[in-house]
């Protein structure tokens, strides 16, 4: 990958160079106060040079006089993707001159989206936030995806202008003051971006550069193709952009088994080797995460710092499935894979992945999987909510909703002490009951699609709840998922977040230092609701015992305990939902 970015505006000292791919164009015109033809090359790239233009700039591309279209590479969007584009200066005064990040066994994350984290939902208002996660122990903010998108409400995978954040949120110089005020709290900031699929409104590449697409399609649109070198080099370049520009810690890249035409060699491990490029050149900890159905073991390498070709981790979506079951005996769906859920929530927690290619019922029979337990437990990211587990539910429940607190408590508890880099979703520290329905603010037919697609995905659902299942076009929708911050004050969720305080400082001072040496796999296993599980890390043994359920139950025979880190040490008779800790020799 060249040094110089290939798409998108480039500010030099007398103007900008504007540059379009647009191979299927016979002519392009460049509109800034008035239009100017661009040149056209051989390979379908129209450039042209403005004096004067500079940062501020708003331009937009007229397409052989036909449509005018914002650049597929803006920077931002001050109208939304219908609008112009501005020249964007990436220079700021960045106050955490001496931020490198944090090594990766350290990580403990906090999902959230921009949009409902705050009552004012803005990338300003989540630095007031910022104490908050500090005193709470958590360490790494997660943002989901900012790409522009149509509409003034989205979770964030629909975008369609991967390199500008939306603005809805505010502009870009707001969201380095985000990532800049968390990195003097010593909080890393990740984002979710998507390669696999673009949103379907607001998306002007198959026009002009119909072969940045196949003809299969994803779940949510048509597959791109990175077979090309040019839809290559738009992927690399957009993921070092977001790590060069903002200064992010890392992303996470959503369901990279949905890329269907990877290339070779695969987009994802040349995405890898350039954000580890910029590692080294800068000396800072990037961190590289996916999520992939595949379970591919094969992609995942923890230790390697920087990238080269591999991945940190992956979410662990059969710890989540697993324990979701345990903990509601739900199996419709999906979840019927894990109704033996002590077999499968001991295997996550032993080897990583419940399934290394055994045959999955729900996909009838067919085998998914590779072998994990050889993985460190660093190449897990594990946990009990995030938004796709709350969020494609279709009332949008919280797992606060549908279990009992106290076996939500025991899970959140063997979760933040657990080897695995542990993930929250926002508000759950506390315990939060506010749900998180899907929405987004589409208009005229799309908006009706949605509407009647979600109605033929959860029909027994919409049969059962009727009305009380929320527009996923509403305002009101997006309104009931903001956090109530105030609701932390409550008797019940100030002792939820103390706990969570409590584990989180149990798991910095004993657990992390164990967890670059904890190569192998651990000893789990469930009994009749009695969890015992042991990883070894050089001469040192982190060991967890717990009650799973709602009686008392005996200790287990010849338990071996060490120095107790969390909880006394355990009692004869193990009460209901209740889970110890320890270091061992």
């Amino acid at each position: 990958m060249s040094e110089t970015p290939t798409f998108g505006p480039l500010i030099a000292y007398d103007g900008v160079a504007f540059r379009l791919w647009a191979p299927a164009a016979k002519s392009v015109d460049l509109v800034l106060d008035s239009a100017r033809p661009m040149q056209r090359d051989n390979g379908g790239w129209f450039t042209a040079h403005v004096p004067g233009a500079k940062a501020g700039t708003r331009y937009s591309f007229r397409i052989d006089g036909e449509v005018t279209i914002a650049d597929p590479a803006s920077h931002f969007q001050p109208d939304d993707v219908a609008g112009a584009s501005e020249v964007i200066d990436h220079g700021y005064g960045w106050r955490a001159t001496n931020w490198k990040g944090r090594p990766w066994e350290e990580v403990v994350f906090l999902e959230n989206h921009v949009g409902t984290f705050t009552p004012e939902g803005t990338y300003r208002a989540m630095i007031d936030k910022l104490d908050h996660l500090v005193e709470t122990g958590i360490t790494a903010l997660e943002l989901m995806p900012l790409a522009d998108f149509p509409g003034r409400w989205n979770w964030g995978y629909d975008g369609v202008l991967l390199y500008a954040p939306d603005s809805v949120y505010g502009r870009p110089e707001d969201l380095k003051a985000l990532i800049d005020a968390a990195h003097q709290h010593g909080i890393m900031v990740f984002l979710d971006v998507v390669y696999n699929h673009f949103g379907p409104e607001g998306n002007y590449l198959g026009r002009i550069a119909p072969s940045f697409f196949t003809d299969a399609h994803t779940p949510w649109g048509s597959a791109i193709d990175y077979r090309v070198p040019e839809v290559r080099a738009f992927a690399v370049e957009n993921a070092v952009h977001w790590l060069r520009h903002y200064r992010f810690d890392g992303l996470r890249l959503d369901a990279v088994h949905a890329i269907v035409a990877p290339g070779e060699p695969n987009v994802l491990e040349e995405i890898s080797k350039a954000v580890g490029i910029l590692a080294r050149e800068t000396g800072r900890h990037i961190h590289l995460v996916l999520e992939n159905d595949d379970n591919n073991a094969s992609r995942l390498a923890p230790l390697e710092d920087p990238p080269a070709g591999h991945y940190k981790a992956q979410w662990n979506d059969d710890y989540h499935h697993a324990w979701h079951v345990l903990l509601t005996t739900e199996t419709q769906g999906y979840y019927r894979d894990y109704d033996d859920d002590a077999r499968h929530a001991s295997r996550t927690l032993a080897e990583g992945f419940a399934y290394q290619g055994e045959g999955s019922p729900h996909r009838n029979g067919t085998p998914r999987g590779k072998p994990s337990a050889a993985l460190p437990r660093l190449a897990f990211v594990n946990f009990i909510q995030n938004h796709d587990q709350i969020g494609n539910r279709p009332l949008g429940e919280r797992l606060t909703a549908l279990a009992d607190g106290n076996a939500v408590a025991a899970a959140l508890s063997v979760l933040l002490l657990q080897p695995g880099p542990p993930l929250l979703f926002m508000g759950e520290e506390w315990g939060a009951t506010e749900p998180f329905p899907f929405f987004c603010d589409f208009g005229g037919d799309l908006a009706d699609a949605v509407r009647n697609g979600r109605k033929r995905e959860f029909a027994e659902a919409y049969a059962r709840h009727g009305d009380e299942i929320p527009d996923p076009l509403a305002e009101r929708t997006r309104d009931i998922a903001r956090l109530d911050w105030n609701a932390r004050r409550q008797p019940a969720h100030a002792d939820r977040l103390e706990l969570t305080r409590s584990l989180l400082a149990a798991r910095h001072k004993h657990v992390v230092p164990l967890l670059r040496s904890m190569t192998g796999p651990g000893r789990v296993s469930i009994n009749d609701g009695i969890m015992t599980a042991r990883w070894s890390s050089e001469g040192k043994t982190l060991c967890l015992l717990a009650n799973l359920t709602g009686d008392a139950k005996p200790q287990p025979k010849n338990l071996t305990w060490g120095e107790s880190i969390w909880g006394p040490k355990p009692p004869d008779t193990l009460p209901p939902w209740s889970v110890h800790a320890a270091i061992g020799a």
